[in-house]
């Protein structure tokens, strides 16, 4: 039985040669795969947004301008979405990574630490 003032048990570090192999893998591949399946729509979505915003607010001021109820007008509105589509994606991202990504990245950390030398 292990005691608390046991060292831990040697392990040898994974080599470079190790890490190659598993960026090679097929799971690692479609890790990557998974990554940028979801990373480049939302980043491109989230830019086309974001220009929209930009360019509505330079050129359409009439537009956005425009009261919705009080003071608060279409501006302001299309304004705090931009903040509401970053929460979002950021929920879409964890959700995603959570189901999608986590199992993978697991199972390739979990080979890379068992390798003992």
């Amino acid at each position: 039985m292990a005691h608390l003032d046991d060292p831990p048990p040697e392990r040898s570090s994974p080599t470079a040669e190790d890490y190659e192999a598993a960026w090679a893998s097929p799971e690692f591949i479609e890790l990557r795969r998974r990554v940028r399946s979801f990373a480049f729509p939302m980043t491109v979505a989230f830019m086309a947004w974001y220009f929209l915003y930009v360019l509505l607010s330079t050129y359409a001021v009439g537009f956005m301008s425009t009261r919705i109820a009080g003071n608060i007008n279409i501006g302001l509105v299309l304004g705090l979405g931009q903040f509401a589509s970053t929460f979002l994606i950021t929920w879409l991202y964890i959700r995603h990574a959570d189901r999608k990504l986590d199992p993978i990245a697991t199972e390739l950390r979990n080979g890379l630490e068992a390798v003992q030398r």
